[in-house]
């Protein structure tokens, strides 16, 4: 696998990634506004929602590296009339600038909440919009591996499961922050970062869950679909790596998820909650890459591309 085909994981994972977190911590501060008010929900989700912009920032300059000549970037938006490639990077720009615009509303407090989230939903959706995108790349007829339902589905699947753990991970550093910066704020912001916590545990054994019916089903439409020489790879010349892919992600949000929804359920264990949180986030992350990795590697084509 050359450069070219890591700027694609890099700019995959990262671009997904930026998505699901957006739409996470859009949920999460509905709900905290719900029941702490306006101030703590901010207080909780604001620095999380500036880590989104330079995820998104990386994973746009790696696609750049995929392409032949970079400075010529511009010229693959001019088919979006017939090409996804062109809507991909259409809807990339387009939601890092709906998003960078909210993340500047919101950080200095520009218009009323309402208008804030009309403008959080949009830019929601144009992720959304960009995750389709990208999944409809893969779908040509001449690469039977990824001309399958299961491409957008394990894309939107992908989106979600490192949305929720990244944004654990960071709901977990701004906890400590505010520890260190304002300890009569820490208490309440505890309060919320443990039932967040919760429900990002919760989340992540369920998303899980969904990816361990989508995994094997991908790889019995390949057989089905004449993609069987794809198939053969995840048992055979790429069994470890899809092995170490499982392994990483049931750790991850599996087995750490049950301990950070237990340890969760307690004041005082927001040290052991932190590392949960981390390594969580990491080993899902890893098995992500390593995921993606396979579905480019086991990509077999026939005839014309």
């Amino acid at each position: 696998m050359n450069v070219r085909e890591w700027a694609l994981i890099t700019f995959t994972i990262l671009a997904q990634m930026s998505v699901g977190s957006f739409i996470v911590l859009g949920i999460v501060h509905y709900f905290v506004v719900r029941k702490s008010g306006e101030k703590q929900a901010d207080e909780l989700s604001d620095r999380a929602l500036l880590a989104i912009g330079p995820v998104l920032a990386l994973g746009m300059a790696a696609s750049l590296l995929h392409l032949g000549n970079p400075v010529n970037a511009y010229k693959a938006v001019t088919n979006l009339g017939t090409s996804w490639l062109s809507r991909e990077i259409f809807f990339g720009v387009l939601f890092a600038v709906a998003g960078a615009v909210f993340a500047v509303m919101q950080w200095k407090k520009i218009a009323t909440f309402t208008v804030r989230n009309v403008v959080a939903m949009i830019a929601a959706v144009i992720g959304v919009a960009l995750v389709y995108s990208m999944s409809q790349v893969y779908m040509m007829p001449t690469r039977p591996a990824w001309n399958l339902v299961t491409t957008p589905v394990s894309f939107y699947a992908t989106t979600l499961l490192l949305g929720v753990l990244a944004m654990g991970a960071a709901f977990v550093a701004n906890y400590w922050y505010v520890q260190r910066k304002n300890p009569g704020c820490a208490s309440e912001q505890c309060v919320l970062l443990r039932d967040a916590l919760r429900w990002i545990a919760i989340s992540s054994i369920v998303l899980l869950g969904f990816q361990f019916v989508v995994l094997p089903l991908s790889i019995a439409l390949m057989a089905a679909s004449g993609a069987a020489a794809s198939a053969a790879m995840f048992v055979g010349e790429y069994g470890v790596l899809f092995a170490l892919r499982l392994v990483l992600v049931f750790l991850g949000a599996g087995v750490l998820g049950i301990f950070a929804y237990r340890e969760a359920q307690n004041a005082g264990h927001e040290r052991m909650l932190s590392i949960l949180a981390y390594s969580a986030f990491a080993f899902v992350l890893v098995g992500e890459i390593v995921g993606r990795f396979l579905f480019y590697a086991t990509a077999t084509h026939f005839g014309l591309q």
